[in-house]
């Protein structure tokens, strides 16, 4: 059977995790707690930022679509995971395995422009705070936003055209719980430098301009903050980037070492433990840090959860 790219392949086999049955069951309960805490954190938030005023802000008005993003992140990648510890060999089809790569990358890279545009909101709202309101009025931080998801559906798109150019002729197994890039170059027998020079090109792009334009604005907002003469006000001015800050550096941490991690290190079962950290653990941890450093959001998550109604002390008989 020739699949869509002219090859034999018409399905792929995914290795998954191969440990012992009581190991596996453990890893699936526990990263099954995982999955559902995170579909959980990040379902709060986005309804929390609808729902209460004071959080239309351009600021939480990103934090909601990265968790919109990490929500359909996590349901792109997790089951796939989850199924990894239940059964030792899954099948899926090629243009399954083609679906499921586009939305990984496209997520991916959608995040990391939305967390430089998040970078370049507090540059402007610590370095630039009277002239904030203007700069950074709703029409344009909502063409932010459309601009980061176009960006990185485009990316996506582009490495896809070259990746399912390619033939598979056997073998059909993927050492990995999703079909990824490196396994799926790895796998092909026809010619694979072109698809191989577009995905670094596009990676170049889609992390590094994104991470210099973060590095930029994180060093004009330091800059900034130590000319504050207070240390109460340099806290208050760090405080209102410090979340999204360690988002970043867990993210880029992550990413930076999937692809440039060395040769020595570079092993498919390596891969896939550090795939299982970008993929589920930083979705996880990225709305703990949002809720626990920023007062705000805090306050109104525990009101949701809560059903907390504040009344007036003294109520007439």
């Amino acid at each position: 059977m020739r699949n869509l790219s002219g090859g034999y392949i018409a399905e792929f086999v995914l290795v998954g995790f191969p440990t012992s049955p009581p190991l596996q069951l453990l890893l699936f309960a526990l990263f099954l707690a995982i999955y559902l805490l995170t579909l959980l954190e990040n379902a709060l938030i986005i309804s929390t930022i609808w729902l209460t005023l004071s959080l239309h802000h351009p600021m939480y008005f990103f934090l909601g679509h990265l968790s919109f993003l990490e929500l359909w992140y996590i349901n792109v990648t997790v089951p796939r995971l989850l199924g990894a510890f239940l059964a030792q060999d899954r099948r899926v089809s090629y243009v399954g395995c083609m679906t499921q790569l586009y939305f990984f990358i496209a997520l991916a890279c959608t995040e990391c422009v939305l967390l430089a545009v998040m970078a370049y909101d507090r540059y402007l709202a610590i370095c630039e705070p009277l002239c904030y309101p203007s700069l950074m009025s709703s029409s344009l931080s909502t063409r932010l936003a459309a601009s980061s998801w176009s960006s990185g559906f485009f990316s996506s798109m582009m490495k896809l055209l070259f990746i399912s150019r390619l033939s598979y002729c056997g073998p059909n197994i993927i050492n990995h719980f999703f079909c990824d890039i490196s396994p799926l170059l790895n796998l092909t027998c026809s010619d694979k430098e072109q698809a191989e020079l577009v995905d670094f090109l596009l990676a170049l792009v889609m992390i590094l301009l994104p991470l210099l334009a973060v590095v930029s604005s994180y060093a004009a907002i330091i800059a900034a903050i130590l000319r504050i003469p207070t240390a109460q006000g340099r806290h208050k001015a760090f405080s209102t980037c410090a979340s999204h800050l360690a988002v970043v550096v867990i993210y880029y941490t992550s990413t930076l070492f999937t692809y440039a991690r060395p040769q020595a290190l570079y092993t498919f079962n390596h891969n896939k433990i550090i795939s299982v950290l970008y993929t589920v653990i930083v979705p996880f941890l990225n709305p703990a840090i949002y809720c626990l450093r920023n007062k705000e959001v805090k306050d109104a998550l525990r009101k949701a959860v809560m059903g907390r109604c504040h009344y007036p002390r003294d109520v007439p008989d």
